[in-house]
């Protein structure tokens, strides 16, 4: 950056001014910064001009994209994604309760849970969940239920067991950084009022937690939207499948692939913003002041375009 310093010159040589001169800031170019913008629109113009070319049938996805057996595909999906979720987050709690607890059965048993779980691939899980009545012909819940296994796990229920069970692993490591990122002062100042354990829990650790425990659990949903997909491989009619079956009938397997792309990148765009908020919520007691939302951010700059130069709105 270079600076400029006016000076102001008497007949006997330069006069001493009443404050420091004027400085007239001239910002530095970052000439890298324009070619970098430059080379990356070109490659993004030519990665469309590519798809263009290619001999792909775009027409075809506007007129499957709200069929009726895709709308289904798609409720399934986050039918799917809300309940694997749901017992994920709470046998992730549950989870992260026992590691922390002082008792070295439930301690450890917890433990190999989250190691195990961790430890395997999704697709393998759902594949033997989906084959376990190799080993258990029925099941058997007394006088309550009584089944073969193979009309018992549907593939339904196997999605459902194979996605949540494996999110319960992942979610109790998430839980159990929120519960420890609570000072243990809260814990003995809670005590010392004569709260018990679980009081102490639901009423002081876990309403403070949740500001570390919401962005992870956050991208989890996301990621467990589109783990959804793999659950083609037992039988079970979500988005993915549906597109692949329309698809082979329609004669455009790669056209229903972008359309079920189109349609899982729409829904993780809705969870990210509901994402968003529901992190600002929790976050108004960790700072003074929030940051500005998107909308708000665009609201700035239109009126900074509004106001005139030199002056105030």
């Amino acid at each position: 950056m270079t600076v400029d310093i006016d000076k102001k010159d008497g007949p006997a040589g330069p006069t001493p001014s009443a404050g420091p001169g004027a400085i007239k800031a001239i910002p530095v170019r970052h000439y890298g910064r324009y070619v970098a913008a430059v080379v990356a629109l070109a490659l993004l113009g030519s990665l469309v001009y590519a798809f263009s070319q290619g001999r792909i049938n775009w027409g075809a996805i506007p007129d499957y994209f709200f069929d009726d057996r895709i709308l289904v595909g798609v409720g399934k999906t986050l039918l799917l994604t809300v309940l694997s979720m749901a017992i994920g987050i709470v046998g992730g709690v549950l989870l992260a309760v026992m590691r922390l607890s002082k008792n070295p059965v439930t301690s450890n048993i917890a433990w190999f849970y989250i190691w195990f779980f961790r430890g395997t691939p999704v697709l393998v899980q759902l594949v033997v969940w989906f084959n376990l009545g190799l080993v258990f012909e029925f099941i058997n819940l007394g006088p309550f239920y009584r089944d073969e296994w193979s009309d018992f796990m549907t593939p339904f229920l196997t999605a459902l067991l194979g996605l949540g069970l494996n999110e319960a692993a992942y979610m109790a490591e998430i839980c159990r950084a929120g519960l420890l990122s609570v000072d243990e002062g809260q814990t003995e100042a809670s005590h010392a009022l004569g709260m018990s354990q679980a009081k102490t829990l639901r009423r002081i650790v876990i309403p403070q937690a949740m500001r570390v425990i919401v962005p992870p659990t956050g991208n989890e949903v996301i990621n467990m939207l589109k783990t959804t997909s793999l659950v083609s491989v037992v039988q079970y009619s979500e988005l993915f499948r549906v597109a692949q079956d329309i698809g082979q009938t329609s004669g455009a397997p790669a056209e229903m692939l972008f359309l079920a792309a189109a349609w899982y990148l729409l829904m993780t765009s809705i969870f990210s913003v509901g994402q968003y908020y529901l992190e600002r919520y929790y976050a108004r007691g960790s700072s003074r002041r929030l940051p500005p939302t998107p909308w708000q951010k665009v609201r700035t700059q239109l009126l900074s375009f509004s106001r005139p130069k030199g002056g105030t709105a």
